[in-house]
């Protein structure tokens, strides 16, 4: 599976759902795990591992 963000258009519509369907999933852990009411947008990122601009 292609990492996020390197989808194309021409992926595979059920390949893309299902790396959508996952990455909800990682989400619903982090948030399920996390101590505050909120995951902060540091810990999404990391979660989603999304690079910061700049790398």
């Amino acid at each position: 599976m292609a990492p996020p963000g390197t989808a194309t258009a021409t992926a595979d519509p059920d390949g893309v759902a299902l790396a959508e369907i996952e990455l909800c999933g990682e989400l619903m852990i982090a948030a399920s795990a996390a101590d505050g009411e909120r995951l902060s947008a540091d810990l999404i990122d990391e979660v989603l591992r999304v690079e910061p601009a700049g790398r």
